[in-house]
């Protein structure tokens, strides 16, 4: 394992090696620190979270003892002002208030139906709804969300009580000045006491409930967060390996990988034969690059040499193909010129059709080869079309008298195919119209050529002499014989159907 993990750090780049020693000798030590920084962030924010926590409760306390001495001080005297039955209740019940610090002086009392008495202090009578029986004590936000209403239950009837924002204030503060925010709900209004009416995104909040959980307090105070200075200050051994890779980076790419990377795009831009390589002077004060691109000029002279040499011998040699060729397809023309010669003069018919039919056959190797003469120096093999095409040209123009007025139609796509393929094509279509002058003469000829796929084309004749003969002759059994053979010289099964014979050939992919 250890081998292989070093067989892989040896076939790394350069930056990528020194990016991962710098990784490995200081990337441990920057997180460890950081790590320990951000331990001792995260417990001072703790702290000040539980000590902020704490202020809140003692808010949420400080309201909830306001809200305790109003109701017990109003039911102290709305209970002796109900029960001495005095003409002026609320007149009673406000000498008691008077002598009590902090209390509201602002009230209503109402008899044990819910009948209004009297109000005191300028205090809005609310509603009599809900009635509270004698002992028990209720809570709610007011409607208009600007005070906190209690009411408190005695015998005869019970009394009902507003504590403003203000006053609520002034006993949220006696613990604290700094809080921010301080809602008090119930569930079906709110009323914000300090601060925004809703939750801001920078405090946090802490629900508490109070007067027995008839109100909730909703106390924000702010929570220390890392800041971005503290995230720098936490990041800076990182931050030193960052800096010191990318300083290394920056040195090994211009000293080193870029003069690299320019010697390389020469190198690769260069194309044999077009011009000479150009190698850049300049390639930084590294003396091994200048050594390398030196060698790579010597390298490459020498190739050009060689090259020079293999393309003189190379094109002697095709010189000497195409002489070759040139004289083969001249021979098979003399041949063919002397078996015409020697058909003219035979005696009998018999030896005049045999001269024709080995001329022909002659003739079409012959075509076959002039074309691929022409076609060999793009090394596209031979080009069906134009083969096929002077093939029946040079078929009618051979036919015996009774066929000349016969027709040929031609259908070619234009498909390239080797040249073992093309002679097979050749005999096969000359053994096939052959057949077709000097037995139905009259009927014509269909050839198509078709490619089927990338590297398959179908090749078609259709002529009514390919319709079955009951006779059997020995001249028909003969040609399906020679027709069955170039059919597996083409290596591929010839499909006979009515009046048409089919065969695929391989041919090359479109261009």
């Amino acid at each position: 394992m250890l081998n292989a993990a070093a067989r892989r750090f040896a076939s790394l780049p350069t930056a990528a090696k020194l990016l991962l020693i710098l990784t490995a000798a200081l990337l441990p030590i920057g997180a460890g620190l950081t790590w320990l920084g951000e331990s001792g962030i995260r417990e001072a924010d703790d702290a000040l979270r539980g000590r902020s926590e704490d202020q809140a409760k003692a808010t949420a306390s400080a309201i909830e003892s306001l809200i305790a001495r109003n109701a017990l001080a109003l039911r102290v005297g709305a209970a002796g002002a109900l029960r001495n039955y005095n003409p002026d209740p609320c007149a009673s019940a406000s000498q008691s208030l008077a002598t009590a610090p902090a209390i509201s002086n602002r009230f209503s009392l109402r008899d044990a139906d819910g009948k209004l008495l009297c109000t005191a202090g300028g205090f809005e009578p609310k509603d009599s709804a809900p009635m509270v029986a004698p002992g028990d004590i209720r809570a709610w936000i007011d409607p208009d969300l600007t005070e906190v209403n209690i009411r408190v239950g005695v015998v005869g009837g019970f009394a009902t009580a507003s504590l403003t924002r203000e006053e609520i204030r002034t006993a949220a503060q006696t613990v604290g000045s700094d809080v921010p925010s301080i809602i008090l709900s119930d569930r079906k209004n709110a009323v914000s006491v300090i601060g925004p009416a809703d939750d801001s995104n920078s405090l946090t909040y802490l629900s508490l409930p109070i007067a027995n959980g008839a109100l909730t307090a909703r106390i924000g105070f702010p929570v220390s967060r890392i800041t971005t200075r503290d995230r720098v200050v936490l990041l800076l051994p990182v931050l030193m390996w960052v800096f010191a890779a990318l300083l290394s980076w920056l040195l090994v790419s211009r000293l080193l990988i870029r003069p690299l990377k320019r010697l390389q795009q020469a190198v690769t831009k260069f194309q044999p034969g077009e011009k000479a390589l150009d190698l850049p002077r300049k390639l930084g004060p590294s003396t091994e690059i200048q050594g390398l691109r030196d060698a790579f000029g010597r390298a490459v002279a020498r190739v050009e040499d060689s090259e020079r040499e293999m393309a003189d011998a190379l094109d002697g040699q095709r010189r000497l193909v195409r002489e070759v060729h040139h004289r083969v397809k001249n021979n098979l023309q003399v041949v063919a010129s002397l078996l015409n010669i020697h058909g003219r003069t035979a005696e009998t018919v018999d030896a005049r059709d045999a001269y024709a039919g080995i001329g022909r056959r002659v003739g079409a190797l012959s075509i076959v080869h002039r074309n691929h003469f022409a076609e060999m120096e793009e090394n596209r093999g031979i080009a069906l079309r134009p083969l096929l095409a002077e093939l029946a040209a040079e078929l009618r123009a051979g036919a015996p008298e009774p066929a000349r007025k016969l027709a040929v139609d031609l259908e070619l796509e234009t498909v390239n195919t080797t040249q073992d393929v093309a002679v097979a094509v050749s005999f096969l279509v000359t053994e096939i119209v052959e057949f077709a002058m000097l037995n139905r003469p009259e009927d014509p000829v269909e050839i198509s050529l078709r490619r089927t796929s990338e590297l398959t084309a179908r090749l078609t004749l259709s002529s009514p002499v390919l319709v079955p003969d009951e006779s059997e002759r020995r001249e028909k059994a003969q040609f399906e014989r020679i027709i069955a053979g170039l059919a597996k010289q083409l290596r591929s099964p010839l499909d006979r159907k009515l009046g048409r014979y089919s065969v695929d050939l391989p041919v090359f992919p479109p261009l």
